[in-house]
């Protein structure tokens, strides 16, 4: 059975209606009395939770082990390559040469 959610016409009361989809709308306000209209829902969302509900749950063994191999592959030539490349000394190229000054004429 669905929830139906309504407003009070004259106070602005919101509530909440389990009823049967079969059932006549509400015509009053179960606070103070007054007419209420049935609002529009967006609805419940569906929440999959656990085993099975995904494609990958089903993957055979031997998918799973061959993307582990694969995913280790790629994270230890990732790791191997992070210091191979650049100035590891930390130091700031200057190309100003020393005292910050260029090669050439002063002006």
């Amino acid at each position: 059975m669905p929830t139906y959610e309504y407003e009070c016409l004259t106070e602005g009361h919101r509530f909440e209606e389990f009823q049967n989809i079969t059932e006549a709308p509400l015509t009053s306000c179960p606070e103070c009395g007054s007419e209420v209209r049935r609002l529009i829902s967006g609805g419940a969302g569906f929440l999959f939770r656990g085993s099975g509900f995904y494609q990958t749950d089903y993957r055979s063994e031997s998918y799973r082990k061959a993307e582990k191999a694969e995913r280790l592959a790629v994270t230890s030539a990732t790791s191997s390559d992070s210091g191979t490349t650049g100035d590891s000394s930390g130091k700031k190229n200057d190309s100003a040469g020393k005292n910050g000054r260029s090669s050439g004429s002063e002006t």
